[in-house]
Formats: C-alpha cells, sequence, structure tokens
C-alpha cells in the first residue's frame, strides 16, 4: 500500500494588538493626576480623588493590559505594567484611607521595592527602548515618591510632582506613537525600535509590542 502523505497542518494565528498604549495611558492619568496635586495646582484635601483615579481608572487598565501582554508572550511589557498596577494600587489605596496631605513610611518602603523590581523590564526591554524608558522614568517616580513619603519634605513632594508630569507626557507620547503605528500599519512617530514585522510585512507574524 502506497504511503500518503498527511495532510499539512495549518496554523492560524489571530491578530492580536499590542496592549502597551492601554497600559500607558492609565499611566498618563494617574501620573498626571497625582502630579496635579503634588505641585499644589489642585487643593490637597481633594487628594483622595487622585486615589481613586489610580486604583478605578489606572489599576484595571493596566492589568488587563498586563494580562494580554502575558498571553501573546511579551514578559517585558507584562511585567512591567503588572508592576505599575500593583504600584498605583498601594498608591491609590493609601492616599484614599489616609488623611490628605499626610505621609506613609511603609508605603515609602514598599516604594523602594517597586523602583528596584521595576529595574528588571527597563533593562530587559532592548527592542522597546520607549517603552525602557517608560519604565526607567516610572522607577525614578517611584524612588522620589519614597524619598517624599519616608521624610514629608516638601521639596521632595514638587521634584515628585515635575518627575510625574515627565512621565505623563512621555506615557502619553509612547501610546500615540504605538497607536498609530497600529491603525496605519506604518511608523508615524519615531520610538526607536530597531525592527518590526510591521516594516518587514511578514504574514501570520504579530509585530513586537
Amino acid at each position: 500500500m502506497p504511503d500518503v502523505d498527511p495532510l499539512p497542518t495549518r496554523v492560524v494565528l489571530r491578530p492580536v494588538a499590542t496592549p502597551l498604549p492601554l497600559g500607558m495611558l492609565g499611566l498618563v492619568v494617574a501620573s498626571g493626576t497625582y502630579a496635579a496635586v503634588q505641585l499644589g495646582w489642585v487643593p490637597t484635601s481633594q487628594s483622595h480623588t487622585a486615589g481613586l483615579a489610580a486604583l478605578f481608572f489606572a489599576v484595571p487598565l493596566q492589568l488587563l493590559a498586563a494580562a494580554i501582554g502575558f498571553a501573546t508572550r511579551d514578559s517585558v511589557a507584562a511585567t512591567g505594567l503588572g508592576l505599575q498596577a500593583g504600584l498605583w494600587a498601594v498608591t491609590g489605596l493609601t492616599t484614599v484611607t489616609s488623611p490628605p496631605g499626610t505621609t506613609n513610611q511603609v508605603l515609602g518602603v514598599v516604594l523602594v521595592t517597586v523602583a528596584a523590581s521595576l529595574l528588571v523590564p527597563a533593562l530587559s526591554a532592548g527592542s522597546k527602548p520607549v517603552a525602557a524608558l517608560v519604565f526607567l522614568t516610572t522607577a525614578l517616580h517611584s524612588a522620589a515618591l519614597a524619598v517624599y513619603e519616608l521624610s514629608s519634605s516638601t521639596g521632595w513632594q514638587t521634584t515628585t510632582g515635575v518627575i510625574g508630569l515627565v512621565l505623563a507626557g512621555l506615557a502619553l507620547y509612547t501610546a500615540l506613537a504605538l497607536e498609530l503605528e497600529g491603525a496605519y500599519q506604518r511608523r508615524s512617530l519615531p520610538i526607536g525600535r530597531r525592527s518590526s514585522a510591521v516594516d518587514r510585512g511578514e504574514p501570520g507574524v504579530r509585530r513586537q509590542l
């Protein structure tokens, strides 16, 4: 009986959008809102609203983005966004449950450990330099906020607010650049990535997050 060649096996990949813009926009809201409080643009008595924004806006978006990142095997994006979700969950809950304008030394210790942890995805994101820069800036912001929580220094409060504004702007740029790339299948804004399936046009290959 002649050998019969088996039917070829085809694997169909469902296109998956990058979760980074969603996570970055959550970061924009949380970081920008906290910066407004820290720089005195809004009354400190209303800081609880900043905590609610972090808890119910930034955290869900970043958790969802992290879950998609793990599902698509992008450990750098998933780890970085997951750490940020935890960061804003703890910070937001502490803000909501504490009297306005007070500091928390235990939160300061937590922020130090988060800043150190964020170096892992930041230093591992070789092909995603803009995302790495966001994670590094988030680590710097977390460290500055930690110093403020540990020292209650108004100078460090202002410094944290300034870094928060820079972080929000950087995250907004990253989200816009990646969203435009996904919408038009070409790079509209520079993000420093060395290679992408968008450029190569390879069928069935998901582009880098």
